[in-house]
């Protein structure tokens, strides 16, 4: 069963047909479609469209270019909103300091607050990182020494660094805290030597597939919208680059995605 453990299926690129790309997905075999939430809007769309559709599942959490949205309630709504039975994880959460729509300072004050509050509830996390590696590092060890204090066995699961685009060391490091690598689209570029190589030597047991959609389409469709059926695309090249079979990667991914997420 092929599992894309990242897509944004309530973005309104996919207002007109939304039904026909989760049909799509059943079609090529996609079992399982995790939606986190990027607000507290889309993360109660996340949950409405898991609700409706089986196979989709839901994160909720607060996106960090999001940062500014959060208030003194934002915390205790997410908390109610993690109740829902199909709410697996949260997230899409972490810094983003490419976009700069968010002070720093506020970005690591949400984030901390949203790793508090999944570590209370028992949720992984989704970990939304870019140009913010050494604080996204510094912030998680901390988090995790915190859950083993604690007694929590979440820090032997404690999310995945989703879209991961760092190098080898900073793989090593991430897998050392146990945490899972999410692999999209971008890992089948010409020009992705770097990630390439990350897919090669990690364990096989940290590794995701997803897809970002509607972004990051993977080769051979880029230029095209993405959706959830191309995380087949994703699988393929990971498979020929471990030179390993494309069932024995869609079989380990999904095992992997299912002790992550537990569903």
């Amino acid at each position: 069963m092929l599992v894309d453990t990242h897509c944004h299926l309530d973005f309104n690129s996919f207002d007109l047909d939304r039904q026909e790309v989760i049909h799509r997905a059943r079609e090529t075999g996609v079992g399982r479609i995790l939606n986190p939430g990027i607000d507290l809007n889309s993360s109660q769309e996340a949950i409405r469209l898991s609700e409706h559709y089986p196979e989709v599942y839901s994160a909720v959490g607060v996106h960090p270019n999001e940062a500014i949205t959060w208030d003194e309630s934002s915390l205790r709504d997410l908390r109610r909103l993690a109740e829902k039975s199909k709410v697996v994880a949260i997230g899409e959460i972490g810094l983003d300091y490419y976009r700069d729509r968010a002070p720093k300072d506020l970005q690591k004050q949400v984030f901390l607050e949203q790793l508090a509050l999944a570590g209370e509830l028992n949720l992984p996390v989704i970990v939304h990182n870019r140009q913010a590696n050494e604080d996204i590092l510094s912030i998680l060890k901390d988090w995790i020494v915190q859950l083993k204090v604690s007694g929590s066995l979440l820090a032997g699961r404690p999310g995945v660094l989703h879209s991961f685009s760092g190098d080898v060391g900073f793989a090593a490091l991430a897998i050392q805290s146990n945490f899972f690598l999410g692999f999209t689209g971008t890992v089948t570029f010409n020009n992705a030597l770097e990630l390439q190589e990350v897919v090669q030597v990690i364990p096989a047991d940290r590794i995701l597939i997803e897809t970002d959609a509607p972004f990051l389409t993977p080769h051979p469709n880029r230029g095209k919208r993405n959706e959830p059926a191309n995380v087949y695309w994703v699988a393929k090249k990971i498979a020929g680059l471990r030179m390993i079979g494309e069932d024995d990667l869609i079989n380990q991914t999904a095992s992997n995605a299912a002790r992550l997420f537990c569903w």
